[in-house]
């Protein structure tokens, strides 16, 4: 089989997995795709129409490549369909007895050597295949929303994955345009558990007593083009929470990981941030100011969070640095900030912020073994 010959399986139809087969399906693979839900699937090819039709008449794409697109495009009714794929990725309900139970359907359907591959980025990997016949050829391809847009996919095998398995996942994923980052199967990949910093150390901030404002065009001055709190404003400070408290649990509810009642409380306030009209920031706007010590502080956070990542090893410091800058539009990956403010700055920056905070939460700012070699 070669890349571009692949048959390539879409399980749910939503807006992940709508916008997955168009990525297939516009890089010429032969895209299947289903959804137990009937109006998902019959709704299916005239929302890919009128995306593409969008980007045709922006001057983006011709009709013609639109047209082929459509073509490559094959709705399905039943899974007995998927038999010729060579990879399946499912992206259904975040529930890991659904996506066994599919996987289980598939593995009749497909060939021995087709590729399992779940979008998840919230249930581990291994618990999903557990329940597999072929545990080798499962993985998870994380693509980010929207997944046409966005250039970045996490690629996490389980410790039983097979490397031929991982090999093709990542052949076909780049043939598709995508940069792949392989990662290990850890809470949160790296993309959703190196960002928890970001937002946790902002608002250890705010309830220190900085403004929000104060806070944000610190970022912008250092590089960022939005701040925390604006993020958080653009994801829903729900999403935020939910993301925030589902690591913590999975992370055994270390300090790292707090969930602040900051953002508890603007959840219970239901000032969500864009989708309500009102955030922590919106529909204020901020200008970027500088701050060093605020920049500094949240940038060793960071900078560690994706050092004790490193050290469970499955990744690279370059891989780490390249999904945060693809995955969260971050100027610089935490390993490029490491080395602009060097080993003993972030060692300092760490120890005072532990000897200032409460004693549950000192811990949280225990340097990573990286950083003290």
């Amino acid at each position: 089989m070669t890349t571009n010959a692949a048959t390539i399986g879409i399980v749910g139809l939503g807006t992940m997995g709508l916008g997955i087969a168009q990525v297939f399906a516009q890089a010429g693979f032969a895209s299947i795709a289903t959804d137990a839900h009937a109006p998902a699937r019959d709704s299916a090819r005239m929302r890919m129409e009128q995306a593409l039709t969008a980007r045709v008449t922006a001057g983006k794409l011709t009709p013609q490549a639109r047209d082929a697109t459509l073509a490559n495009l094959h709705i399905v009714e039943t899974l007995s369909d998927f038999a010729p794929c060579d990879l399946v990725i499912e992206a259904i309900i975040e529930r890991a007895d659904a996506k066994q139970a599919l996987f289980a359907d598939l593995e009749s359907i497909l060939s021995a050597q087709a590729i399992l591959a779940t979008n998840t980025s919230s249930i581990p990997v291994a618990s999903i295949a557990a329940t597999a016949k072929h545990p080798d050829r499962v993985l998870a391809l994380h693509f980010f929303n929207p997944p046409t847009a966005m250039k970045l996919v996490e690629l996490a095998p389980h410790a039983g994955t097979a490397p031929q398995a991982i090999a093709c996942a990542r052949a076909l994923t780049e043939t598709a345009g995508k940069t792949v980052i392989q990662c290990p199967d850890r809470p949160g990949f790296i993309v959703n558990r190196c960002a928890r910093p970001y937002y946790g150390e902002a608002l250890a901030l705010l309830e220190e007593g900085h403004p929000a404002t104060e806070i944000d065009a610190a970022m912008m001055a250092a590089g960022y083009r939005l701040g925390p709190f604006a993020l958080i404003d653009l994801i829903g400070a729900d999403i935020n929470l939910a993301a925030t408290e589902g690591l913590a649990r999975a992370m055994q509810d270390h300090p790292r990981y707090h969930v602040f009642a900051s953002l508890k409380t603007q959840v219970a306030s239901g000032h969500l941030g864009r989708k309500t009209g009102q955030g922590f920031l919106h529909p204020n706007t901020t200008e970027a100011r500088a701050n060093p010590a605020i920049a500094q502080r949240i940038e060793a956070t960071l900078i560690n969070e994706a050092a004790w990542l490193l050290a469970e090893g499955g990744t690279t410091p370059d891989g780490i640095d390249t999904a945060m800058k693809l995955g969260l539009n971050f100027p610089r990956g935490p390993f490029e900030a490491l080395a602009h403010y060097g080993k003993p700055a972030i060692r300092a920056t760490l120890a005072a912020l532990a000897a200032a905070a409460p004693a549950p939460l000192q811990p949280r700012y225990a340097p990573a073994p990286f950083l003290t070699e």
